[in-house]
């Protein structure tokens, strides 16, 4: 599925980006505990990118819904992990922390989604 492929080139793109803005631009600006929550954002954020472009390669080759769920997973789960982590290290604001777990709940799901498809599929 070629949308796996584009999400995962848009949010390698974005993590490189977000990375070297929070060691340029908001070093100084926010606190180490805060910079290192960005960091720890754009981590999650690269890994689950190289997730994504597996999937979508994979979608490339082998029809099944599956590996469907697990993009959407993935994709998902950048958002509301990465996401709220963001928004949390430069606002403050504790909801966004706690709007966190589910992005990984997320990122759990897909990665176990993931593993079923390659077990049937390969």
């Amino acid at each position: 599925m070629k949308l796996f492929l584009i999400f995962g080139v848009i949010n390698g793109f974005l993590a490189v980006a977000l990375g070297a803005f929070g060691t340029h631009g908001l070093e100084g600006k926010i606190s180490e505990k805060a910079l290192s929550t960005w960091e720890k954002a754009v981590n999650y954020q690269m890994f689950h990118t190289m997730a994504l472009l597996v999937t979508g390669l994979l979608a490339s080759r082998f029809q099944a819904a599956s590996l469907s769920t697990a993009g959407w997973l993935f994709f998902v789960g950048i958002a509301l992990f990465s996401g709220s982590l963001y928004v949390y290290a430069t606002t403050s604001v504790k909801f966004f922390a706690m709007v966190t777990p589910l992005g990984g709940l997320a990122f759990l799901a897909g990665w176990i989604v993931l593993g079923y498809a390659a077990i049937k599929l390969i």
